[in-house]
């Protein structure tokens, strides 16, 4: 299994991105590609998980070996896929999924898409007592993005959301309330996150 990749990110978009190593451009899906937009065109470092089935073979790709095994811990429980992963992940605070595991909090993991109480419920019996050793630090202070980035920003932000299985319904409700900020798409993306948990 691969364990990391360093190379030259080449290329983001909502669904992923590409890492060039060897010659090579390595397609890697991620939670909130954008969240790599200050390193494009420079070296990066992902940490990556394999996912192999008989119809897919799949490169996850991860800022921190624990933001890594968080998602492996997810893909352990019944119910829960890729695409649900990376759902709960593209939140950008692990430290809250972890919380919310231990506190039994069913209400906050069903926020997501595809997470109903039944599946929040087995999330917690399978996981809870077994992630503190994996809870990460806040992350550091979010970088904006360049002033001629920011047109495209929110489009981008709408792609990420799309490709996480929220609706189009879902998303023109919070379109609105996102096109008042200027933000990066990254912290679109997180603030998306935010208000769709309360919608």
């Amino acid at each position: 299994m691969f364990d990391y990749i360093r190379g030259i990110l080449t290329y983001l978009s909502g669904g992923g991105i590409v890492v060039e190593q060897g010659g090579f451009g390595y397609r890697i899906s991620c939670p909130n590609p954008f969240t790599y937009q200050p390193l494009l065109n420079r070296e990066a470092k992902v940490y990556l998980y394999q996912y192999v089935r008989e119809d897919a073979n799949i490169l996850y790709g991860f800022q921190t070996r624990e933001e890594r095994e968080l998602f492996v811990r997810l893909l352990s429980v019944s119910g829960i896929g890729p695409k649900n992963a990376l759902a709960i992940l593209a939140s950008g605070e692990p430290d809250e999924v972890i919380q919310a595991i231990e506190a039994e909090n069913e209400k906050y993991l069903t926020r997501f898409p595809g997470i109903g109480r039944k599946t929040a419920g087995q999330i917690i019996l399978d996981l809870k007592g077994k992630l503190q050793e994996f809870a990460i630090s806040p992350a550091a202070e979010q970088v904006n993005e360049p002033e001629k980035r920011l047109n495209n920003a929110l489009a981008e932000a709408m792609d990420v959301l799309s490709s996480l299985g929220y609706s189009e319904r879902e998303i023109r409700k919070i379109v609105p309330k996102l096109e008042q900020q200027n933000l990066s798409a990254e912290n679109y993306v997180k603030e998306a996150l935010k208000r769709l948990s309360k919608v």
